[in-house]
């Protein structure tokens, strides 16, 4: 006998750029910033010997030798550099004057931050150096000015009074550059960013799902410092993961609240069901009942489909259904699921900008894992050394390809597409990155074979400094072989 489980499913809750890529190749994975300790910088070689020619330093611009600050301290700024960027990369004083820059490198290479006068703090792998800086009223930016570093995103904002600090094009880059777009300032008073939970659902227990999905338009924090007005399936981005096996019944309870502006829908992959029947819009207060049987097994994206629908794809409105075979997936030691998408950000508060997300060549302000930029990198996940780890990965777009790709290992099981990879396959061949175009998805399988830090990217090396990029944590994070 069929059991029918009825049931709202629990909302869940993406800069390495080629330096950091390159460098994995040879030495261990770069330091960040996350909640739990780290491990201690690797000893740096003695700097050599510096020979000052009197004659060069009086040929010096008068622009790199900054008048001494004045005026009382103001108040302290602590940052982080970090391979490659600045943690925090935006900070908000009350009034201009003279303030004290603690600069700590948690990086593995030498790392400093420069301002426009000329003043410069330098620090290598471990240490922390400070020095004091004017900081004038229209506010001041500032970079590393180690070759490439700025141009790889190492840059940031010192903002007074929150009032904007003039963009200049020297802040972008086209090889992975900062994420923030020269168009849209960041908000200091932007609430934090919430962490989602990327352990995979379980799966749903019985055969027949009643499933509540309601529709919601809310505020979001999609990056530091940038809120955005969303379409939500459940209230978040992505919406809620669906976990159902081949046979089983879903029945989706779509609801879209009286609150709402705008008419929607949803259009699930895994269904074959009539674009002109279930997957109508219904408007605000309205509901409708979608119901489907999970055929095939696979990683499937459902979306919104209102007119127009690359603008509700672009402002939130998609998720994941993982539809397991029916005899259910070999069990691993853990679990985690990714959903990659772009934002193209619109003015703080407001829906994003379907203008640039229309654009011929789509070039997104983010790109990022489960909604959020950086979230993995700034919190890395913790999985066992040795253990193996699958991962389901969907590519929601709405444009741009992903090349899913985890530095450090090797994907030994791939499932993309109804086309699979298995580690007993003929030649023992094994997979570096999956290629997924938008909608499409995977399974992957790997282990690490040492405690570190293993960065998670998109291969298109111009997304991963635009918030494409998360870390495993394997183990204690410090590498023993």
């Amino acid at each position: 006998m069929k059991q029918n489980s009825v049931r709202t499913l629990t909302f869940w809750s993406g800069a390495v750029i080629v330096a950091i890529l390159t460098a994995a190749c040879n030495s261990p994975a770069p330091e960040q910033v996350p909640i739990n300790p780290q491990p201690t910088a690797p000893a740096v070689p003695a700097a050599l010997p510096i020979v000052e020619t009197p004659q060069l330093l009086a040929t010096v611009p008068a622009i790199m030798q900054p008048k001494p600050p004045t005026g009382p301290v103001l108040g302290t700024l602590a940052l982080a550099a970090i391979d490659l960027g600045f943690t925090p990369n935006f900070f908000n004083v009350d009034a201009p004057g003279r303030y004290t820059i603690k600069l700590t490198n948690r990086g593995q290479i030498t790392h400093d931050v420069t301002f426009p006068d000329g003043s410069k703090i330098t620090a290598k792998p471990g240490e922390t150096q400070q020095a004091d800086v004017m900081i004038g009223p229209d506010g001041v930016k500032f970079n590393c000015s180690v070759p490439g570093h700025k141009e790889s995103g190492m840059v940031g904002t010192i903002s007074v009074g929150g009032k904007a600090v003039a963009s200049t094009a020297e802040s972008g880059g086209g090889h992975g550059g900062p994420a923030v777009a020269t168009d849209i300032q960041p908000d200091p008073n932007a609430p934090a960013y919430v962490l989602r939970d990327p352990i995979a659902p379980q799966l749903l227990p019985g055969d027949v799902h009643d499933i509540d999905l309601p529709i919601k338009e809310v505020k979001m924090t999609v990056a530091k410092g940038f809120v955005q007005s969303v379409w939500t399936f459940g209230g978040t981005v992505p919406g809620p993961m669906i976990r159902v096996k081949v046979g089983d019944t879903v029945r989706i309870h779509l609801k879209n609240d009286p609150a709402n502006k705008l008419a929607h829908s949803v259009d699930f992959h895994a269904s074959m069901v009539a674009w002109n029947g279930a997957m109508t819009s219904i408007n605000p207060g309205e509901e409708k009942l979608y119901e489907f049987k999970a055929d095939y097994a696979g990683v499937w994206m459902y979306h919104c489909g209102t007119a127009p629908a690359l603008h509700h794809i672009a402002n939130g409105m998609y998720g994941m259904v993982i539809v397991e075979p029916k005899e259910g997936l070999p069990p691993v030691d853990k679990e985690f699921a990714f959903v990659q998408s772009e934002w193209y950000l619109g003015p703080q508060g407001e829906p994003s900008s379907l203008t640039k997300a229309a654009e011929a060549s789509p070039a997104p302000d983010y790109v990022v894992f489960n909604g959020v930029a950086d979230q993995y990198k700034d919190n890395p996940i913790q999985i066992n050394t040795g253990k193996k780890v699958r991962v389901f990965v969907l590519d929601a777009g709405p444009s741009i390809e992903s090349s899913f790709h985890i530095v450090g290992t090797i994907f030994d099981t791939v499932i993309k597409e109804g086309m699979r990879l298995t580690p007993d396959n003929p030649g023992h061949f094994g997979s570096q990155a999956v290629d997924l175009a938008p909608a499409q998805g995977a399974i992957v399988e790997f282990t690490m074979a040492d405690d570190g830090l293993y960065p998670i990217v998109t291969h298109a090396f111009t997304y991963v400094g635009r918030g494409a990029l998360g870390l495993f944590k394997a183990g204690d994070g410090k590498p023993k072989k």
